[in-house]
């Protein structure tokens, strides 16, 4: 039997991102959800998939489902590529995100993985309650940090 890990990412260019997967194995479904303060969609994308085979506790045979082109070009293509290079890009500039996906790819060796692109927003279940889940981390810690702000703010002035 194969696990299969639905993943999704919620980030702007900056402030707040969320990640989220969703792990199925017959009838056993596990959610994981989690937030930064400061990320990009790409970072979360990457972030999911690294979480979600870390809550794998042993070597199982996977179908990783993601929406976003970035993250599976990433680690079935560039990331080889980038390894032979130094981590450098094709235009002799540092990869963003390397230690992101030297994570992923640590994570990856560990299982036998089918890597699926489904088109977001297309009705699949699994990865619309992951975009779901990814989104209500964002703006959850978006909201935590406006109040953290906000209490900073009023020790400072004494109010």
């Amino acid at each position: 039997m194969r696990v299969l890990i639905s993943t999704d990412g919620s980030g702007t260019s900056r402030g707040p991102g969320g990640w989220a997967a969703v792990l199925r194995y017959g009838d056993h479904v596990k959610e994981i959800s989690g937030a930064v303060d400061e990320a990009t969609n790409n970072t979360m994308e990457i972030t999911a998939a690294i979480m979600g085979l870390a809550a794998l506790h042993r070597r199982c045979d996977v179908e990783l489902i993601s929406d976003s082109e970035y993250l599976l070009n990433g680690i079935t293509t560039w990331v080889q590529v980038w390894r032979r290079s130094g981590w450098v890009n094709r235009d002799r500039q540092p990869v963003k995100n390397r230690e992101l996906w030297e994570a992923l790819d640590k994570y990856a060796s560990r299982h036998n993985i089918i890597w699926t692109w489904v088109k977001g927003h297309s009705g699949h279940v699994d990865n619309e309650r992951a975009d779901y889940l990814a989104g209500e981390q964002r703006k959850l810690r978006k909201q935590e940090l406006q109040v953290s702000k906000t209490e900073y703010l009023e020790g400072a002035i004494g109010a």
